[in-house]
């Protein structure tokens, strides 16, 4: 596992709420349900409306993911690198954190994910007390991350806002 270096930012993006599993559907092509598209909404507006913008979007190929990141994009710019990746699909904590090291030249990344793993990635970025007191009662469906990377020496990372939709 690398360990996440001094890019200035790290965006969080758990997808947004998703349909249940159809009769033979596959958890992969779960589908936001009509909520969800409203939440996706929601968080990139209230977002692009802060002014966050990352240099590249990294999104799960799961369907839900790729219709919240879609959301995204075109709330921040249609131009806004968008990239989808197989392997943050259940994946550990320690790929997400590898493709934040490979991305560490940007200077800005965001990772439209799944839970548990995004909940794991922000408490290993800012430690489980942080983690704990932002988000109690776990990782919201559109909940949106925004990380610093701290001048100092610190370990963590520092949670400048957390967004829901």
């Amino acid at each position: 596992m690398m360990v996440p270096s001094a890019s200035p930012r790290i965006y969080l993006l758990r997808h947004a709420r998703s349909a249940w599993a159809q009769p033979g559907e596959r958890d992969f092509g779960r589908p936001l349900d009509a909520e969800g598209f409203m939440e996706a909404d929601a968080v990139a507006r209230r977002a692009a409306g802060r002014g966050y913008r990352p240099e590249r979007m990294i999104s799960s190929t799961a369907l839900r993911c790729r219709q919240t990141a879609e959301i995204v994009q075109r709330a921040f710019d249609e131009a806004l690198p968008l990239m989808f990746v197989d392997e943050l699909y259940n994946a550990p904590v320690e790929t997400y954190l590898d493709i934040v090291a490979e991305n560490s030249g940007l200077a800005s990344l965001m990772l439209v994910g799944h839970n548990p793993s995004i909940e794991e990635v922000l408490e290993k970025l800012i430690g489980a007390d942080e983690s704990a007191s932002t988000i109690p009662t776990g990782y919201p469906t559109a909940g949106l991350a925004i990380l610093d990377r701290p001048d100092d020496d610190s370990p963590f990372w520092y949670l400048a806002d957390f967004l829901t939709g």
